[in-house]
This record gives C-alpha cells, sequence and structure tokens, in this order.
C-alpha cells in the first residue's frame, strides 16, 4: 500500500516505480508566502517526495463559522504537484479555533477532578461530544470535496495523534457514552454489577444513569471500572477515527486512509492494535528519549508498530532529525544518529520516513524543535544529513513493499495487561509493564538474537519461544490457547504477576499464577514483592529486584533452573521449567533486569534451539533485522555501539552502507560507528 502511494506521481526522473516515501510534516501558513517555492526547491534537493499537509489548518482553513479560505492550501498543493511531491493531507480536526471553543465551549474536556481543559495549547475538545463531531465532520466532508480529484492527493491523514492530550474525558457527555458503551458490553444491569464486584463497598448500581467516569473519589475507584473506562476512552477514539474515514471514503474511495499512532515511551491510553483494521495502512510517530535503553526502546516501538500492522509495511509519520522541545533535557542527535534512527524503523517495516516539521518554527510551542530545514537553514550540518539520508532512500527503493520476515522469538505485548497490571491498590506500585517487556527485548538485543513485538491476536504458532512479561489478564480463551501452543512444541516463558486476573480484573482462585497455575506446573499462595532499592541473589550471581513469588512446584515435570539464595525465599524456586506435551512453559518470578535476563536466556532459549544468525563479534554490538520481498531477504545491520564492528561471513549484495564499511577480515564488511548496512540476498 505505502510503496505504491507515490507511484501515481512521477518522481525526479519521471519514474513511477514503488519506492520509500520520505518527507515531513509541512506548515505552510506559518511562513511567507515568498518561501514556499524555496521549500519546494529544497524539498526536490532533499529527496523529498511526500509531505503531511493542513494539520493544525483549521482556524485558517475556516476563520468562522461561515467563512472559508482555501486560497492559499489550493496554491500549496498545485506548488507541491508540480514539484513532484505527493500530500498527505490532514483533515484538520486535530484542534477547533477559537470562534467554535467560544461559541460552544462544551465541547471543552474535563478532568478527573472537574476542571476544564481550556483553550490555548491544541487537542481542547471531547471525543464524545456530539457538538464538536458535527463541526469537524462538516470541515472533512468540505475538505474532501474540494480537493478529491486533485493530483497531489495520495493519502488522507485524520485528525493528529488522536489521544495525545484528551484521551480521558470525564465530561457529562462522556458519562452519557460511557453508559452507552457499558450496556452495549454488558446488556443487564446484573452482567456489569457482577463484572464490577459491586457487592464489595456497596457499589451496586439499580439504574444505568446512575454510573459515572472513574471521577475524583474520596479513596480508590473500582478496579473494573476504571479499566472499562480505558476501554471506553480508547473505543471513543476509535469510533471518532471511524466517523471521519467514513466521510473520507464515501466522497474519496480510491484514496487511503490512516492516521498516526504514537508507540512509544508511556503512551498507553490508544488500543492501537484494536485500531489497526479500521485504517488502510499504520501510521507511527515516534521520538527517542534519552537513556541507557534509549535505541532498545526505538527498535523495540518500530517492532511492535510492524506487529500491530500484521508484519505489513508501515508509515513512519513523524520523529525528529535531532532535539525535540518537550523533554526536561532536549539532547542534540550525534553524527549518524539521523540516518541510523530513520534506517532502523525502515528495517522494522516502515515503507515512509517522514518527520515533524520540514521547517523549523520561529514561533509557537515547538520552536525549539528540530526539523529538516533547521533554524540555520539549508548551510548546516542538518540540513546536509538529510539530503543524505534522501539518497540512502533511494538506493532502498528495492525495499518497498517487502514484509518483514518472522523471528524464531515473539515478545506478546498486551494492552489489557498494561493497563491493569499498573492500576492502584497492587502488591507493588513499582511495576512497569513496558519496561519489563522492554528489558527482554534488550536482553535478546544483547545475545544478538532477533525477536518480533507483536499481540495476542498474532498466529503464535510461527514462533518457537514466545515470551509474554507481566501476562496479568488472562481470560479462559487465552489460557487454553497458550496450552495448546505449549502442548503442540513451543515454549512460553512468562513472568511474575502474569495469569492472576481475567477480563473483568477479577482473580483466578485457587492460587497464582492462576490461568497458567496448572500450565506452569506451580502454585503460589502470596507474592513477595520488594521495596524499592531492595533485592535478593539467585543462583548463578544474578540479583533480583521489585518482586518475588513463594513458589511451590505441583508437578513433578517441572525443572527448578534458580532459586533463591537470599531473601525472605531462600532456597526455594525463582525460575521455573515445565515440560508439556511437545513444547515447554518457564516462569520468572523476579525482575532480573536486562543484564541477568540475558544471563538466562541461553537456558530458557536452549529448548528450542534458538541462536544468533550473527558472527559472534558482532553480538551484543549489532541489531539484525530482515525484510523479505518476492526477489530475495534484505538484511539491515544496524550499529549499536561507537566503535568499528567487524562481520565477517555475510552474504550479500551491499545497498547502502559502502561509505561506512570497509574490508574486514575474513572478507567481511566492518560497520562504522552508528552506521547501517544493508544487504540484499537475492532468492536462490
Amino acid at each position: 500500500m505505502i510503496s505504491t502511494l507515490l507511484s501515481q506521481l512521477d518522481g525526479p526522473d519521471g519514474d513511477r516505480t514503488p519506492r520509500l516515501a520520505y518527507g515531513a510534516d509541512y506548515n505552510p501558513e506559518q511562513w511567507p508566502r515568498e518561501v514556499w517555492e524555496e521549500d519546494v526547491r529544497l524539498m526536490r534537493e532533499a529527496g523529498v517526495n511526500l509531505v503531511s499537509v493542513g494539520i493544525f489548518s483549521w482556524a485558517r482553513i475556516q476563520p468562522t463559522e461561515d467563512q472559508w479560505d482555501f486560497g492559499w492550501l489550493d496554491e500549496v498543493m498545485d506548488l507541491l504537484h508540480a514539484g513532484g511531491i505527493g500530500v498527505d493531507l490532514a483533515t484538520a480536526t486535530a484542534s477547533p479555533p477559537p470562534w467554535l471553543t467560544t461559541a460552544h465551549p462544551e465541547i471543552l474536556p474535563v478532568t478527573a477532578s472537574g476542571e476544564t481543559v481550556w483553550p490555548g495549547a491544541r487537542q481542547h475538545w471531547r471525543p464524545t461530544s456530539p457538538v464538536f463531531r458535527d463541526h469537524a465532520l462538516r470541515l472533512v466532508r468540505t475538505m474532501a470535496e474540494r480537493y478529491a480529484n486533485h493530483p497531489a492527493l495520495v493519502a488522507w491523514h485524520v485528525s493528529n495523534e488522536l489521544g495525545c492530550h484528551n484521551v480521558y474525558d470525564y465530561s457529562d457527555d462522556a458519562a452519557r457514552a460511557f453508559r452507552d458503551w457499558l450496556r452495549a458490553r454488558y446488556t443487564t444491569l446484573d452482567a456489569l454489577n457482577h463484572a464490577w464486584g459491586t457487592a464489595f463497598w456497596s457499589q451496586r448500581y439499580s439504574d444505568w444513569g446512575q454510573i459515572l467516569p472513574p471521577r475524583l473519589a474520596g479513596s480508590h475507584p473500582n478496579p473494573t471500572q476504571q479499566l472499562d473506562f480505558k476501554r471506553f476512552s480508547s473505543d471513543a477514539l476509535k469510533e471518532y477515527l471511524i466517523a471521519e474515514r467514513d466521510v473520507l471514503r464515501e466522497i474519496t474511495p480510491n484514496v487511503p486512509v490512516t492516521t498516526n499512532f504514537m508507540v512509544m515511551g508511556n503512551t498507553k491510553g490508544m488500543n492501537y492494535p484494536d485500531w489497526a483494521g479500521e485504517i488502510d495502512f499504520v501510521s507511527n510517530d515516534h521520538y527517542v528519549h534519552p537513556g541507557p535503553q534509549d535505541r532498545d526502546e526505538l527498535s523495540f516501538s518500530a517492532n511492535l508498530t510492524s506487529g500491530i500492522a500484521g508484519g505489513q509495511p508501515w508509515f513512519l509519520m513523524e520523529h525528529s532529525t535531532s532535539a525535540v522541545n518537550w523533554q526536561p533535557v532536549n539532547v542534540a542527535k550525534r553524527p549518524g544518529e539521523l540516518a541510523r534512527d530513520s534506517l532502523l524503523h525502515v528495517a522494522h517495516g516502515a515503507d515512509a520516513v517522514c518527520y515533524f516539521q520540514w521547517r523549523q518554527s520561529a514561533a509557537g510551542a515547538e520552536k525549539y524543535h528540530s526539523a529538516m530545514v533547521p533554524h540555520a537553514g539549508a548551510d548546516s550540518e542538518v540540513f546536509r544529513a538529510v539530503v543524505e539520508l534522501g539518497q540512502t532512500l533511494k538506493a532502498l527503493a528495492p525495499v518497498a513493499g517487502s514484509e518483514r520476515e518472522p523471528a524464531r522469538v515473539g515478545i506478546v505485548y498486551d494492552w489489557d495487561s498494561w493497563w491493569a497490571s499498573e492500576q492502584d491498590s497492587h502488591p507493588s506500585a513499582l511495576l512497569d509493564y513496558r519496561q519489563e517487556a522492554l528489558d527482554w527485548y534488550s536482553a535478546l538485543h544483547t545475545l544478538g538474537i532477533r525477536a518480533d513485538v507483536v499481540t495476542t491476536t498474532t498466529d503464535l504458532d510461527r514462533y518457537d519461544v514466545l515470551i509474554t512479561p507481566v501476562l496479568h489478564v488472562v481470560p479462559a480463551p487465552l489460557a487454553k490457547e497458550l496450552t495448546r501452543y505449549a502442548e503442540a512444541g513451543g515454549h512460553l516463558v512468562t513472568t511474575y504477576f502474569s495469569g492472576v486476573v481475567d477480563e473483568n480484573d477479577h482473580i483466578w482462585l485457587g492460587g497464582h499464577p492462576g490461568a497458567l497455575r496448572e500450565l506452569l506446573g506451580i502454585r503460589i499462595e502470596e507474592f513477595g514483592p520488594l521495596l524499592d532499592g531492595d533485592w535478593v541473589e539467585l543462583d548463578g550471581d544474578a540479583k533480583g529486584t521489585l518482586w518475588t513469588d513463594r513458589i511451590d512446584v505441583t508437578d513433578p515435570a517441572v525443572d527448578v533452573l534458580a532459586h533463591y539464595r537470599s531473601g525472605a525465599y531462600a532456597g526455594r524456586p525463582a525460575v521455573t521449567r515445565r515440560a508439556v506435551g511437545q513444547g515447554s512453559a518457564a516462569y520468572v518470578s523476579t525482575r532480573l533486569g536486562a543484564e541477568g535476563l540475558a544471563g538466562l536466556l541461553p537456558a530458557l532459549l536452549g529448548p528450542a534451539g534458538v541462536e544468533s544468525e550473527l558472527p559472534a563479534a558482532a553480538r551484543g554490538s549489532v541489531e539484525q533485522t530482515v525484510r523479505r520481498g518476492p526477489d530475495g531477504r534484505f538484511l539491515f545491520l544496524v550499529n549499536r555501539t561507537d566503535e568499528d564492528v567487524p562481520l565477517a561471513g555475510l552474504a550479500g549484495e551491499v545497498l547502502v552502507g559502502g561509505a561506512e564499511t570497509g574490508a574486514g577480515t575474513e572478507g567481511g564488511l566492518v560497520l562504522g560507528p552508528r552506521a547501517v548496512a544493508v544487504l540484499h540476498q537475492p532468492t536462490a
């Protein structure tokens, strides 16, 4: 889908073949008219072939309720088309204009404590507001009718980063919509009262009108009410996405529709796997968070985006050329990192590489956010790196349209478990669902082993080893599926606080890990969370933090791979594995961190025979990812370090990376610091 978006447009040499998209958010309304033609010239110099336009333009397009101004946008669309640049046209609904919020303050979101979220920033609208929806869909329809046949239009971009600032709204509109959602989910009040466990604290409802969102309360709100409100809030935004999409499909049925997800960091309010089927191709925004696992987190997020997209190519709609503006300290990227970060997304399936934004703003809240054309202008290191990356992406045109080749190891990422495991009133408030998953991913990288990050809806049988960190919410059908997977020859690995509750956040009784107890062959009577800063020793000098479990082995088929050597459970099992049919099921009862997991993983991967595909000297230093097309495999090799790394014995034609590689030992390559090489291995 993405690789063919641009095939309708002539490339710089009249080329209409599929190719990788390259560009940025383009905001010409921030600049005087004389800058626009210079923008197009520089875009062509950089190899830009696609830009997103109109994202925050509602107030410019519709200055008042009854006045429209499309002249400037018509001219921009024409200029871009004349330059051979396609347009991903936004519906401009991300932020309502002042005239709308002044006339209709009832569209403004309300916090859990009853405060109104006022205009002055962005995304100040309620996802469930019928008034906002009427005005927004009028704008969408007007834009679609105007540009339906414009030759520059290659895709529609619904709103922008839906839910970034308004995912949770506690207004009266939200309360009414929440009740409707609950009626559809439970049908009867008796079913809702059972699911919510309302016998506790005298919360039983006798009328639907009594139910509210989990607003500010005197103590801990009902946990299932909280979980359902998270589900509802994601669904409310999804329904809004569908409303815009349906208008666009009605008027422009042949123009694909997308919206930009935010698979990164702790952005968890939107259940993106549930949204993915509602758009024509998945798009994502990602920004690096500086820290010891910064590039692992980038890789993890790109990998998860690919999993959400079902392994199909996807669109990197936003990332940064250098520093961002919204972190406590906004660190500039070092030489080579602009290209490495971008190409790592391509390695994980991105067929489009785009930035926020094209030209760095001179005013506004994001004026210190980097761009393809920085404040210093085209005579800058950043723009020269942008031009160089454009040439690299042209050389990678054969990659366009290829799928990511599945790894042998899968890491399951589950939104319900993410939401539920981090709620209040739990054994530990220190639990970090995403960090645990990231630690397993980093540990696999240290060993040079490829892994896919997938959802519970993925075909699990494609993986020899399946890791399910903190799989807290396990409905009965999922427990049955995981058991079937292991019996059929798969090797399951799960962790502390997994299998504990069902879909209603009710405890599986009889001992933990509840739904997975029989599969794992263990029983836990009581959790042993650790205070912040405390740790325990395991066999092999590994150290555990955050959590321990009082494990009893209940099946003779269980092998104890490690015991606790200190702490309240000294001498008891810490890591177990049970033979199950043709496979196995393992349990890790403490947080070992990336380093500790790297030491444990060989024992867990051994039964499946999973080993690194990389030369020994490159393991831990180089990330390897594979995309596969009809003409062969594309091997991406990304140097995670600041040192040269030799790569001996890897066959294939070098598509890119020649400037960073040289003759190595045994005729191999040497991958330079922070460099990327891509090898094509033709189909035999």
